[in-house]
């Protein structure tokens, strides 16, 4: 490691996030504090959402039917759109990050299979913005037999401690608590936005806001159960989920044509909240932090109070809307640590890592 880090423990950088729901790029300049006590304190500075541009986003959704030199060429050329409109932040926000911590956009997930694909190519954000970048945050752990996720849950131990559980309401659903042994535990829970938004682009919206849609129609009890007596729902942790086990699992139960669409999305946003609750019911604790992008959804979130033994908490707007992109900048001052982020008694592997590459 050449690079130098602050004695005192300070650092400032960026986080970039782009998720499954493909409603644009996270990106967040924050500072860490690290306490003579071995805790860590965290502060925003600036954290916008851009929405993708038609041409990236379009191909972006394409990208998993691209052949191996169309996805190779898109891993480069959305790395140096990720480099160009990160430098316009930084110029805009007239700060000067020691790094630039980056997730990339997931275009496979197979961990069972040994593989998993996040492109936006870490030397292109590096060459754009003349900063450090650190990215490909999940591959050590697949290589190690691990899920390759969540990775949010060290964030979620050591900056948000005072939550006994945390959940993510993005295009999957997850969460992540200690066990009685304070070991962190995380799973992917179900698909969330990426279901709802499936369903909602059907009836010509980009997602169903506030579940005005949704909240019109009826719960079709067979259609319920069969989501509900999926595979994946009896297994075990660790497990994950990705677009592929959606499209293979979920899609063709939803397609069929004699179910009103308003009736799917009432039934998927039960089902979501069943899922959910079902399983955060069971963990010890009294309260659920709850963030992502479902976290602004009034009706799923209204679902989910009526079925919590939690007191559940919906944080300010900015912890909603940026507590992933954070974590992930905070991933990138672990590695600089040379501390491990990806534990394995969350994603399976044999041993904890750190997670990154590193490019100058």
């Amino acid at each position: 490691m050449v690079l130098q880090i602050s004695k005192d423990k300070q650092y400032s950088c960026i986080g970039l996030m782009s998720g499954t729901s493909l409603d644009g790029l996270d990106i967040c300049l924050c500072t860490f504090d690290k306490k003579e006590n071995g805790t860590w304190r965290y502060s925003i500075i600036k954290a916008v959402t851009l929405p993708y541009p038609k041409v990236i986003r379009e191909l972006l959704e394409s990208a998993p039917h691209l052949n191996g030199e169309q996805l190779t060429e898109l891993d480069y050329k959305y790395g140096h759109w990720l480099g160009k409109t990160t430098k316009e932040f930084i110029q805009e926000t007239k700060g000067m990050p020691a790094f630039i911590a980056s997730h990339g956009h997931t275009i496979f997930h197979n961990p069972k299979n040994g593989y998993t694909l996040q492109i936006g190519k870490g030397s292109a954000i590096s060459t754009e913005t003349g900063i450090p970048c650190i990215s490909d945050f999940r591959s050590s752990d697949v290589c190690r037999g691990g899920q390759g996720a969540p990775l949010v849950p060290i964030g979620d131990k050591l900056l948000f401690s005072e939550y006994d559980i945390c959940l993510n309401l993005g295009g999957i659903a997850n969460l992540s608590f200690d066990n009685n042994n304070l070991e962190r535990i995380a799973y992917d829970v179900s698909p969330c936005n990426m279901l709802l938004n499936y369903l909602s682009n059907q009836a010509g919206k980009e997602y169903d806001f506030n579940g005005e849609l949704g909240k019109q129609g009826s719960v079709c009890n067979e259609l319920l159960g069969k989501l509900n007596d999926l595979e994946y729902y009896k297994a075990d942790f660790p497990k994950s989920l990705g677009r592929e086990w959606f499209e293979l699992n979920v899609v063709p139960l939803i397609s069929t044509p004699d179910i009103k669409l308003e009736d799917k999305l009432r039934t998927s946003y039960e089902h979501i909240a069943h899922q959910i609750t079902s399983t955060t019911n069971k963990i010890k604790g009294n309260n659920l932090l709850i963030t992502g992008g479902g976290a602004k959804n009034i009706f799923l979130i209204g679902l989910i109070k009526q079925k919590s033994n939690k007191e559940v908490i919906i944080p300010d707007s900015q912890t909603i809307d940026f507590k992933e992109a954070l974590i992930f900048a905070f991933l990138g001052v672990l590695f600089m640590e040379q501390q491990h982020s990806a534990l394995a008694t969350v994603t399976g592997a044999k041993t904890n890592s750190i997670s990154g590459c590193f490019y100058y």
